[in-house]
């Protein structure tokens, strides 16, 4: 069972139970979504092992009807020849571009000469071609994150250039920002119902991206998703679903990259059917830019085979240059953009990326390798890029540039030019992408190759250590054993040839080198034992000189690897989980909070996480008090004129008299809590009631964190509390009370906290709970 991702499981089974924690249901106080399976290994298997309720326990019944079964199969997910599934993936896109166009146009007119585009209903279903033709539609946002995100500016500006039509207001958004920043409230109903939001998504469960149409669609939106996976969750949320390539194509690199272009040739055929529908574009325009979109494949193929050259490149480069660019220019800029989503990915660099002309913000001074994505530029255009090449060069960068085939004039002022067929300006992104995954993809394999080398060193370093130990030979033997210091000394001269040729990456760093250099020195005896100290803060042991051998080769060879098909760091994890929730804070501690006008803002961020920790004891507020604080200096801290005045009074505290009323200087703990700002809990001094006193920053422009108010709460504890809620309730007092006990010789145990009244474990101080538990331990052990 897989909630989604059946990939791991498709050689053991093809069927499943997809969890939805969506879907809102009627449960037991109200309604509740949200799901959870509990398994039992002991059972038999099947539904009959699966014990399935809602969030809040209100019981799901499963029947068979709700086990799926995924048409992906091993075949899928087979890596075939390729050395690693990126670069098959990146071969597999011209096909994946067919796919997308197979049955989504058609010929017709005399002799068949023209061609028009076909989609069918659940594609494009009547109710959005009404909306179109019927000028209900005058916006349309194409969203998405991350590589989709990328798409969806590409998909924009072709379809800005199908329609021309200045009054018709498209854009492309990152889809957080976009639920984030451009919708109005809620109960605004018509703020979305002028427009269409084409959704892009590889997987269809992009958290941002679903979370966006969820939004919008509450908003009256009309909606759309091009998606590469058939019955994944975004398909069911849009009034329409165009699928890249077969719906199934899988995507098995963390780095996505045929998606890409399906997603843009797919963007293009809506975008062509929309200005067909709108009456802006004719026959004779999307019959040639039908035959424009059946080209590309053969185009793309054409990059592939250049795969050598591109590769020669990046093995040249990659490992010479510190620094990295991307830069293109209209439509190019989504190249520019993707490139660098991959480059960095691939590669684990920070890398700039920018509009040709913004040549500025690039920096030159940092003469790093530039990649110039030109191919598709107008005329008018292309004469300035050169420029700009040239003034790249001249401040000593590497420019490595794609262009047009037959555009030599890049020649004098590029280390590379890779010359890609012509295709029209607004396609143009898909080629010049193209040659950029291919480069990216032989550079992050040069840079791991510097990994390879030393790691391989490492392993016959430490198969060496272990055979000598078998030997019963001890480490100052191996390090003097002559064998032993030529392995040394040859992987030496090897190192230093590499380093010398450039072809050592510069991302090891100089004192990574440095160390290494010196260490297989010392160990081949070209430098005196005596000096090993001065470099390393260590004695010229065998043994420290082997560790601190293994340990620079470690953090070396940890810092080149490059794990193509396993990005090290998960971006895919980033920029895919955040999503849209709701900040509302509830319970009886923040209900009170509201009672008293008093906004989440008002509180630090460590102390509504100490409030919602506290409210899980709390059991009811018998009274409250809320002062107000005076005489504070500019940095927020009491001088000896703060003073403390009672604003309100309710409860059984309302009749009780006050020290403040006769006294308003600020003094004593409600000092201390101003002062250090931070929640308390207690017992009041002089009538041993439990409070919670909460300091409060000002609501006042320009005076953050400045405690204006504070406010007292008299409360009543739950009974039966568990351990674990104690535990985190207490925070910082916890640790303070288990090594009181420590220190005292008694062997500590969570359940000592049960033997201290709530009144006291969250009144009285940790010294004195700590020794009470010593006490009450010794008495029983006594």
């Amino acid at each position: 069972m897989c909630p989604l991702e059946v990939y791991g499981l498709v050689e053991e089974t093809p069927f499943f139970i997809k969890l939805d924690g969506e879907k809102e249901v009627e449960g037991r106080h109200g309604v509740t979504r949200g799901q959870i399976f509990i398994l039992n290994q002991e059972a038999g298997g099947g539904l009959d092992g699966i014990k399935a309720m809602y969030y809040d326990r209100t019981p799901l019944a499963l029947g068979e009807k709700d086990i799926k079964y995924t048409q992906i199969t091993s075949r899928d997910i087979d890596r075939q020849e390729f050395p690693h599934y990126f670069l098959k993936e990146i071969s597999e896109a011209p096909l994946s571009v067919e796919r997308t166009l197979q049955n989504r146009w058609k010929m017709k007119g005399e002799k068949d000469q023209e061609r028009v585009i076909i989609l069918d209903e659940k594609t494009f279903p009547e109710i959005l071609k009404k909306a179109l033709m019927e000028e209900k539609i005058r916006r349309i946002f194409l969203v998405g994150q991350g590589t989709a995100g990328v798409a969806a500016q590409a998909c924009a500006d072709i379809l800005n250039y199908y329609l021309h039509d200045p009054s018709f207001f498209i854009r492309a958004l990152k889809a957080s920002e976009l639920s984030g920043f451009q919708l109005c409230d809620t109960d605004d109903a018509d703020s979305m119902e002028d427009a269409l939001v084409i959704a892009i998504s590889q997987s269809g469960t992009t958290t941002d991206t679903n979370r966006a149409v969820d939004m919008v669609k509450e908003r009256g939106a009309y909606t759309m998703a091009i998606v590469n996976r058939r019955d994944s969750d975004i398909t069911f949320k849009v009034d329409g679903v165009m699928y890249t390539s077969s719906g199934r194509d899988i995507e098995m690199s963390v780095a996505s990259t045929k998606a890409f272009y399906s997603q843009i040739v797919a963007g293009a055929v809506l975008g062509l059917k929309i200005a067909e529908l709108k009456g802006r574009r004719h026959n004779d325009f999307v019959t040639a830019e039908i035959k424009e979109l059946l080209k590309l494949p053969d185009c793309m193929k054409k990059v592939l085979s250049m795969h050598i050259k591109i590769g020669d490149s990046a093995r040249r480069l990659a490992t010479a240059k510190t620094y990295w660019a991307v830069v293109g220019s209209g439509p190019n800029k989504a190249s520019a953009d993707e490139i660098r989503i991959k480059l960095s990915e691939l590669c684990y660099k920070t890398i700039s990326s920018d509009f040709i002309e913004d040549k500025k913000h690039i920096d030159l001074s940092s003469e790093p390798l530039i990649i110039v994505c030109a191919a598709g530029a107008r005329g008018t255009v292309i004469g300035d890029i050169i420029k700009d090449t040239a003034i790249f060069q001249a401040h000593k960068a590497t420019p490595v540039v794609i262009a047009d085939a037959g555009e030599d004039r890049f020649e004098p002022y590029a280390a590379d030019v890779f010359y890609v067929p012509r295709v029209s300006e607004h396609f143009a992104p898909i080629l010049n992408t193209l040659v950029g995954h291919i480069w990216g993809y032989y550079a992050a394999r040069a840079i791991n190759e510097g990994s390879s080398f030393l790691y391989e060193f490492n392993k016959d370093i430490q198969n060496t250590v272990d055979d000598y130990a078998k030997k019963d030979m001890d480490v100052y033997e191996l390090v003097l054993e002559k064998s032993f210091r030529e392995k040394i000394a040859f992987f030496y001269k090897e190192f230093r040839r590499k380093k010398s040729a450039g072809s050592f990456p510069t991302v090891m760093g100089l004192e990574a080198a440095s160390d290494l250099t010196l260490l297989l020195k010392y160990l081949s005896g070209r430098i005196p034992v005596s000096d090993f100290e001065i470099d390393f803060d260590k004695k010229g042991t065998a043994l420290n000189m082997l560790n601190k051998l293994f340990e620079c080769l470690g953090e070396s060879i940890n810092c080149l690897s490059r794990p193509v098909d396993a990005i090290r760091h998960q971006a895919k994890t980033v920029t895919v989980g955040t999503s849209r929730i709701s900040e509302k804070l509830e319970g009886i501690l923040f209900d009170a909070l509201v009672k008293y006008n008093i906004r989440t803002f008002q509180l630090t961020n460590k102390n509504i996480i100490v409030l919602k920790n506290l409210q899980k004891i709390v059991a009811g507020i018998k009274g409250a008090i809320l002062y107000r604080i005076g005489g504070l200096n500019l940095l927020g801290e009491p001088t000896d004129e703060a003073t403390i005045e009672i604003v309100k009074k309710d409860g059984v505290l309302e009749p009780i008299p006050s020290r403040v009323e006769t006294d308003p200087m600020l003094k004593g703990t409600k000092r201390i809590i101003v002062r250090e700002g931070n929640v308390y809990i207690g017992i009041g001094r002089k009538d041993d009631r439990s409070i919670i006193v909460i300091p409060i920053i000002s609501a006042s422009p320009g005076t953050a964190n400045l405690i204006e108010n504070i406010l007292l709460l008299n409360i009543s504890f739950k009974e039966n509390v568990s351990l674990d809620i104690k535990i985190k309730a207490l925070g910082g007092k916890y640790e303070r009370i288990k090594n009181i006990v420590q220190e005292n010789s008694v062997v500590w145990e969570d359940r000592h906290l049960e033997l201290v009244e709530m009144k006291s474990l969250f009144g009285i101080s940790a010294e004195k709970i700590g020794e009470f538990i010593v006490s009450r331990v010794n008495q029983s052990t006594a």
